[in-house]
């Protein structure tokens, strides 16, 4: 799926802005014909929670509704022209002018549909039904349950099965963007580098619908000049003297495609692209050749008013702050990012994992992990309950075609903290990596994020990953306060995965401690910025002991909304960032140790 740009052939008009709102009671149905009997309002793209006064509001699981009028200019009625959604959280259904256009579920993955057919002359009704109901069949997991209230009504509840707050709305831009009729449908870019002889072979697949004479492919470097030309819709480039796509120093060439007719350009896209070899050999994880080492987050897409709704500017100061720290990667924890965000991290050279929305598999889930200590059989049922191997198809198959040009995207996370020391974990996941290896051009390592529960004898699905990524907390949920047999837990455990698994990559991709801004101890006490600094400082020197290991990602970046409980105090504070992106005392520990590794060779 091509993002909407615009071209010498196509026109982009963003829908953007304040539109009408309202929560569906679900006492009497709604009319699509007549425009929605509502006079609140909602910004779009936003999380519709954080922008009300009303708790209930806040607060609501089950339907609500958008809307807004458009109007399309006269020059545009012949074009072709689609409807696009960058997101919409969870479930949408999308009518125009009162008809029913389009259909889906899942919140974090574009969707399209042409809307010719549907258009009236002067302003045109668009209308969208959102749930933001989840269940043992979604992606996120939700517990989901419901109950009959007053005059009848349905009274939905769902209880989160993670720990972030169920933010929902139309988090992504809504846009109308414009093509002829005979258009480029698609561009597949898979570049293969000779390092020694700094060539690139760039192979280029472009899908076209509609008659045209030829398809040329004009690469353009960074300075604008024309590097190579072909025509076809399935080619290969030759870029002699490449430069390559290197961490925290990004170079993009350009694809311009132009579908043909009688020597006249038709219709024109433009795709930006890096060149670098990604590979895991030998227990290191290679770009370009040489050991990468991960230094940074596990994010969210989270800050005030906006909740999980796209904030360029927030993106930006991320990345600059991530930047400043000598960080040179996060993962899209724990669902995928906005494309805005993948293309900023193409163009400012930020690796990403890429992560779907496969969280909450572990039917079992909450914050006891007291069995790590006891030695105590884990009883869990999870793929017995789970029936969510349908979303979990669309959603990689959704976020492969989104992604897959990206350079910035090194590696896939299949879930995060899914039960894979449970019985039916791996009939379960066998499937997906294959879907994901088959389906990737670019053939992208691939991992899942192991929780706690799934240590080197327990786990069940390790032989199916390319990197053995590792959400850990010893000195937080167990041992808290007791950082010395931390240390202990943290080395025993990864020299177990270090010696079962030698040829395997290492790295954490979660690892932190929850810490109260401004609350300071001389005794270093849990919740203390002391504590949160000593405990990075025992991690930091177990992991460089470790020859594999090839990644710290701690948890958080910042700290961020969850839902209600006596463990979070308006959410989780493992930020090392409070929400405000203030620094907490930790970043300049980290800052200085990141700054003193090397982004490739630090472990050869």
């Amino acid at each position: 799926m091509l993002y909407p740009t615009a071209t010498e052939s196509r026109v982009v008009v963003d829908l953007s802005g304040v539109w009408k709102f309202m929560i569906d009671k679900e006492v009497e149905p709604i009319e699509v014909s007549q425009a929605l009997p509502t006079n609140q309002v909602m910004a779009v793209p936003a999380s519709f929670n954080d922008q009300t006064v009303i708790k209930d509001i806040r607060e609501h699981s089950g339907y609500i509704w958008y809307e807004r009028e458009f109007s399309i200019a006269k020059a545009l009625r012949n074009e072709r022209l689609v409807l696009r959604f960058g997101s919409a959280t969870h479930e949408a259904w999308v009518y125009l002018n009162g008809k029913e256009i389009t259909y889906h579920k899942g919140g974090f993955t574009p969707f399209e549909v042409e809307i010719n057919d549907f258009l009236l002359e002067g302003a045109n009704r668009l209308t969208v039904r959102l749930s933001n109901l989840l269940d043992y069949t979604t992606l996120p997991v939700g517990n989901y349950s419901e109950k009959k209230g007053q005059n009848g009504r349905i009274i939905h509840k769902v209880d989160e099965n993670f720990d972030f707050f169920n933010y929902a709305g139309l988090h992504r831009p809504v846009k109308i963007y414009s093509t002829p009729r005979d258009y480029i449908e698609d561009i597949v870019i898979v570049p293969e580098v000779d390092l020694v002889s700094k060539k690139a072979n760039v192979q280029i697949s472009v899908k076209a619908t509609g008659n045209f004479d030829e398809v040329r492919i004009t690469i353009f470097d960074e300075k604008g000049l024309q590097v190579a030309q072909t025509s076809g819709t399935d080619v290969n480039v030759a870029i002699e003297n490449v430069q390559l796509w290197q961490p925290l120093n990004a170079y993009l060439y350009k694809a311009k495609v132009e579908g043909m007719k009688s020597g006249e350009s038709i219709d024109v896209y433009e795709e930006s692209f890096g060149v670098r070899k990604v590979e895991v050999k030998s227990g290191k994880f290679l770009i370009n050749g040489e050991p990468f080492y991960f230094k940074g987050f596990g994010k969210h897409e989270d800050a005030y008013v906006n909740g999980r709704g796209l904030n360029e500017a927030y993106n930006v100061l991320d990345i600059n702050l991530m930047k400043q720290m000598g960080a040179n990667s996060f993962r899209t924890s724990h669902y995928p990012y906005s494309e805005e965000m993948m293309r900023l991290c193409d163009r400012e050279g930020i690796v990403v994992i890429d992560e779907t929305p496969a969280v909450g598999l572990f039917a079992a889930f909450n914050f006891d992990v007291s069995a790590l200590e006891t030695g105590d059989q884990i009883e869990d049922d999870t793929w017995e309950k789970m029936n969510t191997t349908e979303a979990h198809q669309q959603v990689i198959r959704e976020l492969i075609d989104r992604d897959k040009n990206h350079a910035c995207v090194v590696m896939w996370s299949i879930a995060n903290e899914a039960a894979t020391f449970a019985q039916g974990s791996y009939e379960y996941f066998e499937p997906l990596f294959s879907l994901t290896r088959e389906l990737d051009p670019q053939k992208r390592p691939c991992t899942y994020v192991n929780i706690m529960f799934a240590t080197p004898n327990a786990d069940k699905c390790t032989d199916l990953v390319d990197v053995i990524a590792l959400n850990r907390y010893y000195g937080w949920y167990v041992q808290t306060g007791d950082l010395k047999t931390a240390e202990e837990k943290t080395r025993q455990e990864l020299v177990q995965w270090q010696e079962k698994y030698p040829d395997k990559p290492i790295m954490y991709t979660e690892y932190g401690a929850d810490t109260v801004a401004g609350f300071h101890s001389a005794y270093g006490e849990p919740f203390s910025e002391e504590y949160q600094e000593d405990y990075y400082r025992l991690n930091s020197k177990v992991f460089d002991e470790i020859p594999n290991f090839v990644g710290e990602q701690l948890w958080n970046f910042a700290d961020f909304q969850t839902k209600f409980g006596i463990v979070r105090v308006q959410g989780n504070k493992k930020g090392i960032f409070t929400r405000e992106r203030e620094p907490k005392m930790v970043v300049r520990y980290l800052s200085d140790r990141w700054t003193n590794i090397p982004n490739l060779g630090y472990k050869k």
